[in-house]
C-alpha cells in the first residue's frame, strides 16, 4: 500500500481554517474581498469575519464586496461566529462588516452582540473590529467600544482630494477622523486606519492624511498597495516599491504612530495581533 502524502503543519491549520469556516456558515472577508494573504493568514490559523451578510449598502469605487439591497440581520450570526472562534482556538478575533445604512444604528448594535459572545465564549481573546463610519453616529460608535472591543479600526482608505471620486458619497474624510477621534475620546485604547496607495495620491497628500491620523490619535498604520480586483473597480495609477513602502513606514514611525504594517499586500488585518502587540508593548514600556 501507498503510504498518505504528509502535511505540513502550516497545510494542516489552513485545512482546518477552511472547512470551520465552511461547516459553522460564517463569512470571512477573505473570500468575499479577494483578500491576497488568504493562502498564509489561513495557514496560520487566522481569519477575518465578515458580519451582516455580504451585500453592501454602499459602492466604492475600489471595493470588490457586493454592492445593493441587503438582507435582514441573522439573529444568529453572533452566536455562530463566537462558535467558530472557539472551534478555530483563536486567541485573536479580527470582524469587519460591510456598511448598514438601511439599519437605524448601522449595524452597531450586531457588531457590538458579536464582540460580547466572543468574549462570553473566550474571555481571554482579543477582538479587534473594524467597523464603518455608522453615518458619524457617535452613540452607535458607543455601543461597539462598549462592547469590549480590544481594537477599534476605521478606514480613511485614501487622500483628502481623492475621497469624493474613490469612496462612495456617503462617506468622508472629515467624518472618518470624526469617527477615529470619537473612539478615542470614549476610551478606546487602540485605535486604527489603513490608506490604500496607488490610486492617484501625490506624496505631500499622502504626509497629509497619516498627519491628520495622528492628530486624531490613531496608534497603528496599515498602508497597502491598491490592487484592482476586478475591470469594474479603479485602474491602479501607481505601483509603489518595496523601498518607498519602507520609507513611508520610516516617515509613519516619525509621525509618532505606535504600529506600522507597511507592504504591497497588506490589508488592515494582516499581522492585526503583531501590531496589537506592539502598541501593547510600547505602553508598558512607557509607564
Amino acid at each position: 500500500m501507498s503510504e498518505k502524502p504528509k502535511i505540513s503543519v502550516r497545510e494542516g491549520l489552513a485545512w482546518h481554517t477552511s472547512r470551520t469556516v465552511l461547516n459553522s456558515g460564517v463569512r470571512t472577508v477573505c473570500e468575499e474581498a479577494l483578500c491576497p494573504n488568504i493562502g498564509e493568514c489561513w495557514s496560520e490559523g487566522t481569519a477575518t469575519f465578515m458580519l451582516m451578510g455580504d451585500i453592501c449598502t454602499r459602492g466604492c469605487r475600489f471595493c470588490y464586496v457586493k454592492k445593493g439591497k441587503p438582507a435582514p440581520l441573522d439573529p444568529e450570526e453572533p452566536e455562530r461566529v463566537a462558535n467558530a472562534v472557539r472551534e478555530m482556538n483563536l486567541d485573536y478575533v479580527t470582524l469587519t462588516s460591510v456598511d448598514r445604512d438601511d439599519l437605524n444604528d448601522g449595524g452597531a448594535s450586531h457588531i457590538a452582540s458579536t464582540v460580547r459572545k466572543i468574549k462570553e465564549v473566550l474571555p481571554a481573546v482579543k477582538v479587534e473590529v473594524l467597523i464603518p463610519d455608522f453615518r458619524g453616529d457617535v452613540e452607535a460608535l458607543r455601543q461597539v467600544i462598549e462592547s469590549g472591543v480590544d481594537v477599534l479600526a476605521h478606514n480613511l482608505e485614501t487622500v483628502r482630494r481623492l475621497t469624493p471620486f474613490v469612496r462612495d458619497g456617503r462617506a468622508g474624510y472629515a467624518q472618518s477622523l470624526k469617527v477615529l477621534r470619537s473612539a478615542k475620546e470614549m476610551g478606546s485604547k487602540v485605535t486604527k486606519s489603513s490608506i490604500l496607495l496607488g490610486l492617484g495620491e501625490r506624496k505631500d497628500e499622502l504626509l497629509e492624511a497619516m498627519n491628520n491620523l495622528r492628530e486624531a490619535e490613531v496608534d497603528v498604520l496599515v498602508l497597502s498597495q491598491y490592487l484592482r480586483p476586478s475591470g469594474k473597480q479603479l485602474n491602479v495609477v501607481k505601483r509603489y516599491t518595496t523601498q518607498e513602502f519602507q520609507e513611508l513606514a520610516h516617515e509613519a514611525l516619525k509621525i509618532g504612530f505606535k504600529a506600522v504594517v507597511s507592504s504591497t499586500l497588506a490589508r488592515t488585518s494582516y499581522r492585526a495581533k503583531e501590531a496589537y502587540l506592539r502598541v501593547i508593548g510600547a505602553a508598558k514600556g512607557n509607564n
